[in-house]
């Protein structure tokens, strides 16, 4: 029988009523004739609360003290395994079997960083045996087992990466991402009013949106989706089996690059906060980034331009930025400034560079809301502004309305 993947993220499994719709939409997969292999997320806002209790923890000695991230591994890799578990539960009471496997136990292997770990490898012969014998796979998201046989986490968005990386190893006939939005939107639907929903995408564009900071898909998972030709559908887990919208993602498709025109090339609009620019001497910049990647920092962009340069430090997958912080100062002293925290707003399409003047209506757009560009990068694929967090809403919104509407 053909596999297929599913995944559920954290708002789909948010209560035991919701884990109980997932349920029957899982054994309505299985009654259909496939082999059905489920990845899930903690729930709701588990994971969230269990890094706060670990904070609470670690400040009962002194003010500002921070986890260490193996600890934090082991923690935040219970909220999936109480997922794993229920959704088990309510698959057998609907008179099918089911087992509900760990990451290390579905044989996903990873490097030794901690909180941000990257898959390696994945054995999936438990998951192959017990398909083998008729029974649904649950597997926890978001974990593996790293080479040293210690417990790491793949960092947000994570479970993503798991869904996509089993697809490959089982050779599934598709990997579907379940969530509360059906499908990729053209910006946030959150923050821009009224998003044009995207039903096709090609995968070297959905990639440069994750990387931009979108929220439908994590980047790894894309990664992993093109090397190894995986096609993804994004649904929405409230929709009936079998109805509403979604979006398809397939393999890099030239054909959907050249159907754009000049005008109408752009797709996305994309908005991050939280992220930490440190303006970095020329000179000392090979030690900067020799320190966070010791330190086990997320380095965005780097942007260079005479003696300086901007370097970009997405904090979501850095739960110990103040001990982070402190080991850049030791090692570069004077040469850095961290200038705190700032958003990047992205332009993503087709052709932004070139003739398309793209860049010069994107600074006329932030000039408009007085959004002034700390630094920009510009790329074939994707425009990204760095600027003020306070205005990244304002940002979004200009921009979708100027390119996208």
């Amino acid at each position: 029988m053909s596999v297929i993947v599913q995944k559920y993220g954290g708002s789909s499994v948010a209560d035991v009523e919701k884990i109980g719709h997932v349920a029957d939409r899982v054994v309505a997969a299985k009654r259909e004739g496939h082999d059905v292999v489920v990845v899930v997320s903690a729930m709701g806002k588990t994971t969230d609360g269990l890094i706060d209790l670990a904070r609470r923890a670690a400040e009962t000695a002194a003010a500002g003290s921070e986890p260490p991230r193996r600890e934090l591994d082991m923690l935040v890799s219970t909220g999936e395994r109480v997922t794993m578990a229920l959704l088990s539960i309510a698959i057998h009471a609907r008179g099918h079997d089911a087992i509900s496997f760990t990451g290390s136990q579905s044989g996903i292997l990873t490097n030794d960083r901690h909180f941000d770990a990257r898959i390696i490898e994945v054995r999936p012969h438990r998951i192959q045996d017990e398909l083998s014998r008729g029974r649904i796979v649950i597997v926890a998201g978001y974990q593996g087992m790293s080479y040293k046989r210690e417990i790491t986490t793949l960092g947000r968005g994570g479970s993503d990466t798991t869904a996509v990386a089993l697809a490959a190893a089982l050779a599934a006939e598709r990997c579907e991402i379940y969530s509360d939005v059906d499908g990729v939107y053209s910006a946030d639907p959150r923050v821009v009013g009224d998003p044009k929903h995207l039903p096709e995408m090609d995968l070297s564009m959905l990639g440069e949106m994750a990387e931009a900071g979108a929220k439908v898909l994590n980047a790894q998972a894309v990664e992993w989706a093109r090397r190894n030709k995986i096609v993804i559908h994004a649904r929405k887990t409230a929709d009936a089996v079998g109805s509403g919208r979604e979006t398809v993602a397939a393999r890099d498709d030239d054909e959907i690059a050249r159907s754009h025109d000049e005008n109408k090339n752009v797709r996305a609009i994309v908005g991050i906060g939280g992220v930490m620019v440190a303006r970095v001497s020329a000179s000392s910049l090979p030690l900067f980034l020799a320190t966070a990647a010791q330190e086990e920092l997320s380095v965005g962009d780097v942007i260079a331009s005479g003696d300086d340069a901007f370097v970009h430090l997405p904090l979501l997958n850095t739960p110990d930025w103040q001990r982070c912080a402190r080991a850049i100062e030791r090692a570069v002293g004077n040469a850095t400034t961290i200038l705190g925290k700032r958003a990047v707003v992205s332009v993503v399409g087709y052709g932004l560079t070139g003739t398309s003047g793209a860049l010069g209506r994107v600074y006329e757009c932030l000039a408009r809301i007085g959004a002034m560009p700390l630094c920009v990068s510009a790329g074939p694929l994707r425009i990204s502004v760095t600027i003020d967090e306070a205005k990244l809403a304002d940002a979004q919104k200009a921009l979708h309305a100027a390119f996208v509407e």
